[in-house]
C-alpha cells in the first residue's frame, strides 16, 4: 500500500511535456526532420522527434514520447506544415512512453543534426556525473548533470530544462542519443527532466518485430 502511494504521488507530481497546436494545410513540399524537431500530432499536440532513421524493414521511422499520440493518428511537421502529413503513429508502448512514427520517404529529408545537437549512435544510459544536452522544439538546446537512474527503473533524470512541447526531445551525450524526454518533475526547468532510456526503448521496440525493430538513426 505504502509502495503503491508513493509511486501514485511521485506519478502526480511528473508533468508531461506535449502541448495543444493548431491546424496544419498541405501544400506540397519536403519537411526536413530529425531528432529535436518539432511535430503536429493529429492536430492536437505539438512534440519533438527524438531521432529518425530506418529500421530492419526498410521503413523511415522515428520516435517520439508515447503520450504524444495513438496509433493511426497522423502527424505534420510543425514548421513545415505545408508539407501536410508526414507520417502516421505506427506503434505506442505507454508503459515506456514513446511512439513510433511511420514517415513518407516522398515527404521528409531525414537529418542527424537539429540545432546543437547531432546523433550518431545509440549508447547505453548516462551515468553521474556526466553533462547530458537535450534538443526540444520548445526550450532548444539546454544541459545539465546527469544524476543518473534515480529510482533504478528505466528512466534517467538530469537537469536539463524542459517545458511543454519538447516531449520525445532526444537527450545525448555528446553525439550518442541516451534517452527521451517525456517529463518533468515538479516544476519545469526547476525540477529534474525525466527521461527514458533509449536502450530499453529499443529493446522493447526489437522485441515486439513490428515498425521500428532493427532501428538505426541517420
Amino acid at each position: 500500500m505504502l509502495r503503491r502511494l508513493a509511486a501514485a504521488a511521485a506519478a502526480a507530481a511528473v508533468m508531461m511535456t506535449g502541448f495543444v497546436a493548431g491546424t496544419a494545410h498541405a501544400d506540397p513540399g519536403p519537411a526536413v526532420l530529425g531528432g529535436g524537431s518539432g511535430i503536429v500530432m493529429n492536430d492536437e499536440l505539438v512534440c519533438s522527434i527524438t531521432t529518425i532513421g530506418n529500421d530492419s524493414a526498410g521503413r523511415l521511422v522515428g520516435l517520439t514520447a508515447g503520450h504524444c499520440g495513438e496509433v493511426g493518428w497522423p502527424v505534420v511537421s510543425e514548421y513545415k506544415q505545408d508539407a501536410g502529413v508526414v507520417g502516421h503513429v505506427a506503434a505506442v508502448d505507454h508503459s515506456l512512453d514513446y511512439a513510433v512514427v511511420e514517415f513518407d520517404r516522398a515527404k521528409v529529408v531525414p537529418v542527424n543534426r537539429v540545432g546543437n545537437v547531432t546523433i550518431t549512435q545509440i549508447g547505453a544510459p548516462a551515468q553521474f556525473p556526466q553533462i547530458g544536452c537535450k534538443e526540444g522544439r520548445t526550450t532548444g538546446n539546454t544541459c545539465g548533470v546527469v544524476w543518473g537512474d534515480v529510482l533504478q527503473s528505466q528512466e534517467t533524470w538530469t537537469q536539463a530544462c524542459v517545458i511543454e512541447g519538447d516531449s520525445g526531445a532526444p537527450v545525448v551525450v555528446g553525439t550518442t542519443l541516451v534517452a527521451m524526454v517525456n517529463a518533468y518533475l515538479l516544476v519545469p526547468c526547476l525540477g529534474p527532466e525525466v527521461g527514458t532510456n533509449l536502450t530499453q526503448i529499443m529493446d522493447a521496440i526489437n522485441s515486439s518485430g513490428g515498425p521500428g525493430a532493427g532501428f538505426r538513426p541517420i
